[in-house]
């Protein structure tokens, strides 16, 4: 059995996702893909993360593919870190070659993970390749130490079999999607839900007031002065 490891906040999840899975699936011949949606980034701030059950639930909402699976299987053991959860991943399955699925933008910033180097002699990682970040992602602490042990992408298929530490380079998805955007765009549209549209309220004096216009419509004419009251 071949599993692919895709770990991630997924706030929200979206179609770079998908398709870095998916590509992930064909081009290393993998039999499944498991999702592992963590409780929090331990170097991102999660104040404004949505709930994990959210999460899982809008992940499988976005899959729907019977070879991809969702799990929040880091709260359940208790830890945020990708080294522990691969270790008791491997204790468990010992015949089941696990391969690391991350992307370039994760790979620039991989030498701040805890125990790094340790999780790159765990298992075969994979990094797919995204739009902007690839570019500097080669060039990381990271990437630096990888590239003696990266095998050229037109043997990519060999990479669950082998023994790490190995890696190998994905192209082929380059989608300028983002969580990060997207978070930030759903922040923006929860501030203006918040604000709503302005309302017309009658003051006091009998005038209208929308916003920070005010109109006389609701107030009396005025009669001219020197004219006398017309009676029957």
């Amino acid at each position: 059995m071949r599993i692919g490891l895709f770990g991630g906040t997924f706030d929200p999840p979206h179609q770079a996702h998908l398709g870095a899975a998916l590509l992930a699936l064909k081009r290393l011949k993998l039999d499944r893909v498991w999702w592992l949606v963590t409780p929090g980034n331990p170097l991102k701030n999660t104040r404004g993360l949505a709930p994990l059950v959210d999460r899982i639930a809008a992940a499988r909402a976005l899959t729907r593919h019977p070879r991809i699976d969702i799990t929040g299987l880091e709260a359940v053991i208790k830890t945020r870190y990708t080294y522990d959860t691969i270790s008791w991943l491997l204790a468990r399955c010992p015949g089941v070659r696990f391969v690391w699925i991350m992307g370039a933008d994760n790979l620039r910033s991989f030498h701040r993970w805890q125990k790094w180097r340790k999780i790159t002699e765990l298992v075969p990682i994979v990094v797919i390749d995204r739009l902007g970040p690839s570019l500097y992602a080669a060039a990381s602490p990271a990437g630096n130490v990888l590239a003696r042990v990266r095998i050229p992408e037109y043997a990519a298929a060999s990479l669950p079999g082998r023994k790490a530490p190995v890696f190998t380079f994905l192209h082929g998805l380059k989608s300028p999607l983002s969580s990060t955007a997207l978070r930030a765009l759903r922040r923006r549209r929860g501030v203006s839900r918040r604000k709503g549209p302005g309302k017309s309220k009658v003051t006091t004096s009998g005038t209208k007031k929308r916003g920070n216009k005010r109109s006389r419509t609701a107030a009396k004419p005025r009669r001219k002065r020197g004219s006398k009251k017309r009676t029957r």
